[in-house]
C-alpha cells in the first residue's frame, strides 16, 4: 500500500497546504520505539533517520505536545494546521541517549509511554532520574501499563470480571506511579502491542483516560478516544519520502464499522463501515490488507469488504484511503485492526 501511495503522490506532487476548515479538525500522531542502529530493525529507526524526520517536521509542521492535541479535539478547538505529535512505546534508554538530544536541539515536544513497574528493574528503561531531566526539555510521560505485556492474555480459568479487574489494576497502579514520580496527571495510555478489547475501552473511558493505539490514521474531533491510531514511523515505515504522505493525511469520518469489535475468529467475514464527507469520494476509496487492494462494494455511503480468506492469527489489520477532493495530494485513511489468538489461546508478539 505504501509503494501505490507513493507513486500517486509522486504523480500528483505533493502539498502541505490545505483548507483551513480540514486543518482546523485534523492532527497526525507517529510512534517509535527504538533511536538506534543496534536494536531489533522492526522498530528501530537510526539516528541518522530520526534527525531526518524531525528535521523535516520542524520546517512544515506544527508539532505540538499530545495533550494540547487531545485537548483542543476532544472540546472541538480548532487546531494549527498540519499539526502532528511526537510519541514513543516503551521507553528505552536508547530515545534519551539518541532521540532525546535531536529533539531538545530543535524545541520539539514529544511523549514517552513507560511501564513504570520496570524502572530500574530492567537496563534498557529509562530511570526516573534520566525522564526528569528530559522533561525540562520538552519530553512528557505517560501509561504503558504496569509492565509490557499482552493485556489480553488471561490466568488459568480466569473469569472476564477478574481478568477486567486485575487490568485496571495494573493500569492505574501505572498511573500512581508516574503521578508520584513525574505529576503526571493526563490518564493517557497507550496498549501494550496495541491490543484491546470494547471492555477495556469502555472501562476505561469511563475512568477518564484517554488511549492510544497503533493502527494507522489521522485523528479528529470525531475520532474514537479509546483507541487513537498513530502511524508507526519505524522499520519498514522509515522512508521519509513515503512517511510524508502520512504526516500529511486526514481522518476518515468514518461511521458504524461492522464489526465494530477488533476481536474476531479469524474466518472469513465481511466488514462495512459508512463515509459522508463533500471532500471524499467514496467511488475513489481503496482498502488494502497486508499489502495487497481488496475487492471493495460501494454503495452510496456504505463501503463493504469481504474478506474470502482466514485472518492469521496476532494483529493485522485493513487500510482505506481516498484522496481529498480539495487537495487532491492528500489522503484521506483509515484503518481498523483486529486481533486473532493463536489456537493455544495466546496472544503473539
Amino acid at each position: 500500500m505504501d509503494r501505490i501511495i507513493f507513486y500517486v503522490m509522486v504523480c500528483l506532487g505533493f502539498c502541505i497546504s490545505i483548507n483551513n476548515a480540514q486543518a482546523s479538525d485534523n492532527a497526525v500522531i507517529l510512534l517509535y520505539h527504538h533511536v538506534s542502529e543496534d536494536t531489533p530493525s522492526s522498530t528501530s529507526v537510526s539516528p541518522d533517520t530520526f534527525n531526518e524526520h524531525m528535521t523535516y517536521l520542524a520546517e512544515n509542521f506544527n508539532v505540538l505536545p499530545l495533550k494540547d492535541i487531545v485537548t483542543a479535539l476532544q472540546n472541538k478547538q480548532s487546531l494549527p494546521e498540519n499539526a502532528i505529535a511526537v510519541t514513543f512505546d516503551d521507553g528505552f534508554n536508547n530515545i534519551y541517549q539518541n532521540g532525546h538530544p535531536i529533539l531538545a536541539k530543535l524545541n520539539l515536544p514529544y511523549t514517552v509511554f513507560i511501564n513504570p513497574d520496570l524502572v530500574g528493574k530492567v537496563n534498557y528503561h529509562l530511570s526516573w532520574e534520566a525522564m526528569r531531566a528530559m522533561t525540562k526539555q520538552g519530553a512528557s510521560f505517560a501509561n504503558h501499563n504496569l509492565r509490557h505485556e499482552h493485556l489480553l492474555n488471561r490466568l488459568t480459568n480466569e473469569s472476564d470480571e477478574a481478568w477486567l479487574a486485575r487490568r485496571l489494576s495494573d493500569i492505574q497502579q501505572a498511573e500512581k506511579l508516574l503521578e508520584d514520580n513525574l505529576n503526571v496527571q493526563d490518564k493517557f495510555l497507550a496498549y501494550p502491542y496495541g491490543e484491546y478489547s470494547p471492555e477495556l475501552q469502555t472501562q476505561l473511558t469511563q475512568l477518564g483516560y484517554v488511549s492510544f493505539a497503533q493502527h494507522s490514521g489521522a485523528i479528529a474531533s470525531f475520532s474514537d478516544f479509546s483507541a487513537l491510531p498513530r502511524f508507526p514511523a519505524a522499520g519498514i515505515y522509515a522512508n521519509l519520502a513515503r512517511l510524508k504522505v502520512k504526516m500529511a493525511s486526514l481522518a476518515m469520518p468514518v461511521q458504524d464499522p461492522s464489526p465494530s469489535t477488533p476481536l474476531v475468529s479469524g474466518e472469513p467475514f465481511t466488514f462495512e463501515f459508512s463515509v459522508q464527507s463533500d471532500d471524499i469520494n467514496n467511488a475513489q476509496i481503496t482498502c488494502f490488507f497486508q499489502g495487497d487492494a481488496q475487492k471493495i462494494t460501494v454503495n452510496q455511503a456504505l463501503v463493504r469488504v469481504d474478506f474470502k480468506q482466514k485472518l492469521p492469527a496476532g494483529r493485522s489489520r485493513i487500510n482505506c484511503t481516498a484522496p481529498s477532493k480539495r487537495a487532491p495530494s492528500r489522503y484521506y485513511w483509515y484503518s481498523k485492526p483486529w486481533f486473532i489468538a493463536s489456537d493455544k489461546g495466546e496472544w503473539l508478539d
